[in-house]
């Protein structure tokens, strides 16, 4: 449980940071830099551990108003209090996330390049006012100071008192020492031309105020309200598998633990399917047996207290899940089985029992993406995709399978978006707009037309560039007649990086 005080090191982490912001008004070094991410990097894990700790803090707190009335109203206090904080350290963490956006890839643990102040300037502040994002900075920390007192309620003034000071987004001495000097606004005076790494150091040290906060007012909420002990009437037996579920032939590994349980909660017996267990550590019983065979098995026992001179029992019973070895491996297109030349084509690949961290696969033209992989395929009737897993024993499986390489289908050619049983005025056609589909294709590609061969019954063929008609080829349409078929042909169509077939013709009637 979090405590009120400061630890030493924390009041050493302060005393670090208040030093290095004075020095920034000095010529800042490299080495003041990397201090600046080694403070970050502390009060970073303190906050950790701290978020940790209240989430205990309030389970335990939760977990006494499910069993008596008078804890009710401290945990429904408690709820505001996390969720409040939990609002604001998000909202700063949303901040530095993109804070560290800025930075170029493989240089966030590079302290001595984050020292340029631009993003911050940029965010919070427009010529000599703020931003509306810097506005807003500001008012969520007066929300998160308001919120926090009112859930609060009467009484607890020495929280109240510190939330009042670290939250205080009043204007500030703009010279240290000179409290009745010219006065500057929080946010210029906090953030504004400061380093990067030193920008990040003092959002997460905030976070570390607001846990610290929450720490405080749990341990107000909690103090002298729980039970050292609690009736094993209370407790529920868990099992914790290693896994959930296992290969025919390996040994079933696992713990079977007690809801709250602690070092002083041990069973004086164990019997879990038929068998006394002894291995028992720090509150946990340790299960270590034979999986069985192939199929659904189920773990059965009870664990035996003695309280008040009377042996009491808590039935144990879970199940899990034996499954045979992988020999195979999963491979599928995920949109098709075969794969298509020229186009990223998108694959699974898996191996059933085994995590996906543990499985690599090759492949010719295969490359991953995201949480699957594209597979773009080059010269050749076929390619071998090839999986190797790694069990959780160290052996390894592997599996292979071919997939055939096919050429995009030949685009459709559209006039107007129709390709068949297509009938006009001369008038429309004239603006009718000529392009390619692949139709009834399952990749979502456009082909772009660059140019066709406009035929006329009875009159010269009009070569044309683009995708309409062009003023030759409209003064040729003039001397179509009603009903003739006029053709757009040999139309080209390009597709970057794909080598696109011919496109279809298509024929147009002429209504008028």
């Amino acid at each position: 449980m979090a405590g009120g005080k400061q630890s030493p090191r924390q009041k050493m982490i302060n005393l670090m940071y208040l030093v290095f912001i004075a020095m920034l008004a000095l010529n800042m070094s490299k080495e003041v830099l990397t201090a600046f991410g080694l403070i970050e990097e502390s009060v970073s894990q303190n906050n950790t551990a701290l978020n940790t700790r209240n989430r205990a803090s309030l389970d335990a707190l939760n977990l006494k108003a499910s069993e008596q009335d008078k804890f009710k109203a401290a945990a429904t206090k408690a709820k505001q209090i996390n969720k409040i904080s939990d609002d604001f350290d998000s909202y700063i963490a949303a901040i530095k996330d993109s804070l560290m956006s800025s930075i170029e890839e493989g240089e966030e643990g590079n302290y001595e390049v984050q020292d340029k102040p631009d993003y911050l300037n940029d965010k919070f502040f427009q010529s000599d006012k703020l931003s509306p994002d810097g506005e807003k900075f500001v008012e969520m920390m007066e929300n998160y100071r308001k919120n926090m007192i009112d859930a609060l309620g009467q009484g607890y003034e020495p929280i109240k008192s510190e939330l009042n000071k670290k939250f205080d987004t009043s204007e500030v001495p703009a010279e240290r020492g000179n409290p009745d000097g010219p006065k500057q606004p929080y946010l210029n005076y906090h953030f504004e031309g400061y380093p990067l790494i030193a920008s990040k150091t003092k959002m997460t040290q905030m976070q570390n105020d607001v846990r610290n906060i929450e720490a405080k007012a749990l341990s107000e909420f909690l103090q002298g309200e729980l039970e050292s002990t609690v009736s094993v009437n209370s407790y529920q037996a868990i099992v914790i598998p290693e896994k959930t579920s296992f290969f025919n032939g390996e040994r079933f590994k696992g713990r079977v633990v007690l809801g709250r349980y602690d070092n002083s909660t041990v069973p004086s017996e164990v019997i879990i399917n038929g068998n006394k267990v002894t291995d028992i550590k720090e509150g946990q019983v340790m299960l270590d047996f034979p999986a069985g065979a192939v199929g659904e098995r189920i773990i059965k026992g009870e664990l035996k207290f003695m309280e008040n001179g009377e042996e009491k029992a808590i039935p144990v019973e879970s199940k899990y899940a034996v499954v045979p070895k992988p020999n195979s491996a999963t491979i599928s297109a995920d949109k098709m089985n075969v794969v298509y030349r020229g186009v990223e084509n998108p694959m699974t690949v898996s191996f059933a029992g085994i995590s996906d961290n543990m499985v690599t696969v090759s492949g010719s033209g295969l490359s991953k993406a995201g949480t699957g992989y594209m597979m773009k395929p080059g010269a050749g009737k076929t390619v071998t995709i090839t999986a190797t897993g790694t069990l959780p024993n160290g052996d390894k499986v592997s599996d292979s399978k071919e997939f055939r390489i096919k050429n995009l289908p030949r685009p459709t050619g559209m006039v107007s978006k129709a390709y068949e049983n297509i009938a006009k005025t001369r008038a429309n056609l004239a603006i009718s707009t000529v392009s390619a589909e692949f139709l009834d294709f399952d990749f979502d590609l456009t082909p772009r037309v660059t140019s066709f061969l406009f035929k006329v019954p009875g009159q010269p063929s009009v070569p044309v560039s683009g995708t309409k008609l062009s003023a030759s080829a409209t003064n040729v349409l003039r001397k179509a007649r009603k009903g003739d078929l006029v053709q757009f042909a040999q139309i080209k169509a390009v597709l970057p990086g794909v080598n696109v077939q011919s496109v279809s013709d298509v024929t147009v009637e002429i209504t008028d």
